[in-house]
């Protein structure tokens, strides 16, 4: 007699069979109870702020590149001067950015 190797083994697909009736029988959601999860969901927590604006000011000290730096033309980052790959028509590449 030929044994199919392909075929599921029989407790296997007697448990797949087990799980679709499952499935079957479960109470399967409406649209109307989607409609309220969404609508209960949409209520703002008391522990965040809903829309709330905060004011912050953000105070950052510029400095102006130093001797011994360089702006990258392709990326725009400031890079010691021993990065620096190439100048070309006065402007400097990083090693970065020349692989």
């Amino acid at each position: 007699m030929a044994t199919d190797y392909d075929d599921l083994r029989p407790e296997v697909k007697e448990a797949q069979e087990q799980s679709l009736e499952a499935l079957q029988t479960a109470k399967a959601p409406t649209a109307m109870t989607a409609v309220l999860e969404v609508e209960e969901s949409d209520e703002p927590d008391s522990s965040t702020p809903a829309g709330e604006f905060i004011a912050e000011e953000l105070i950052v000290n510029v400095i102006p590149p130093q001797e011994d730096e360089f702006t990258c033309s392709s990326c725009f980052l400031v890079h010691h001067r021993s990065q620096i790959a190439r100048e070309k028509d006065g402007l400097a590449y990083c090693t970065e950015c020349e692989g």
